[in-house]
């Protein structure tokens, strides 16, 4: 989860992967199993309520004292599939990701989270990695946009928009998923496209990054990418109008055809569109 986000603003987009309870180790598959079962599946809001509730402490405390045994939880096709939040881990990398970002002036950090907080922090998480050199999270988070390499993953057929509906208390979702497999073929595809076309740069070392984290999980998981609080500042229209997915699957395709114009106009819609919505967190 994101310090940034949980501080500033609610508008986080997420990447999750979910993987089969076989992917787990006991006893740690047994307790997914039985959170499963629960009646009250989890939602990114409960989340986002839990750590806001964190931060109201004087000090705040960004990150969790003890790891969370929470998950979402799916189902495809009769396999339950679940993506555990690890909100502690990470509210280690998101906080370490803020310090070192300089995105946010040292005085406001300061104010957020007191140095002397951030510096037992720091240790706590040194010393939890010495005994988890491994750990990764199922989750990647971003703020006011969702980056362009989680696009290449998925397929516009894949798309999933259902507004919400106030007056049964319902929210708006539009969210993709799909299968381990595919999301890792894309990628690929992708990645030697744009290799061949562009060569190395910012798109291919952003695909490399996300392929690497991608391979440490189960071949027969799910990956998603959630719009979450991102609905909520743009207006219906403009949710069903975006087929950003669709958008880079365009792109690729023209890259590999060889047709520049093509590949330009589709990726000058796709970075257009979220140029507006990156420029909405400075809106009054």
């Amino acid at each position: 989860m994101s310090v940034a986000s949980s501080v500033l603003v609610p508008y986080a987009t997420y990447l999750r992967v979910y993987e089969p309870l076989a992917a787990f180790p006991e006893p740690e598959r047994g307790h997914w199993a039985r959170y499963a079962r629960r009646a009250d599946p989890r939602t990114a809001q409960d989340e986002l309520r839990r750590s806001l509730a964190d931060l109201l402490p004087t000090p705040p405390v960004p990150v969790p004292v003890h790891e969370s045994g929470d998950a979402f939880v799916a189902d495809v096709d009769g396999v339950v599939v679940v993506c555990p939040w690890r909100t502690r881990m990470r509210g280690w990398l998101a906080l370490e990701e803020l310090t070192e970002a300089g995105t946010v002036p040292r005085p406001v950090l300061d104010a957020m989270v007191p140095p002397v907080v951030r510096e037992q922090v720091a240790a706590d998480h040194e010393r939890w990695r010495e005994r988890n050199p491994d750990a990764r999270p199922w989750i990647r988070t971003a703020v006011w946009q969702v980056p362009v390499r989680w696009f290449a993953l998925f397929a516009d057929e894949e798309r999933a928009y259902v507004p919400g509906e106030p007056e049964r208390g319902t929210v708006t979702v539009l969210r993709y998923r799909t299968p381990m497999v595919q999301a890792r073929r894309r990628l690929a595809r992708a990645l030697r496209t744009l290799r061949e076309a562009i060569g190395e740069g910012p798109l291919t070392e952003g695909l490399v990054d996300v392929g690497r984290w991608l391979e440490e999980f189960h071949p027969r998981a799910l990956v998603e990418l959630d719009y979450g609080g991102l609905v909520h500042a743009l207006s219906a229209e403009r949710l069903a109008a975006d087929r950003s997915a669709a958008d880079v699957a365009e792109a690729v395709a023209a890259l590999r055809d060889g047709d520049g114009d093509g590949a330009s106009e589709a990726y000058g819609r796709l970075a257009e569109r979220w140029r507006e919505v990156r420029n909405l967190q400075f809106s009054n």
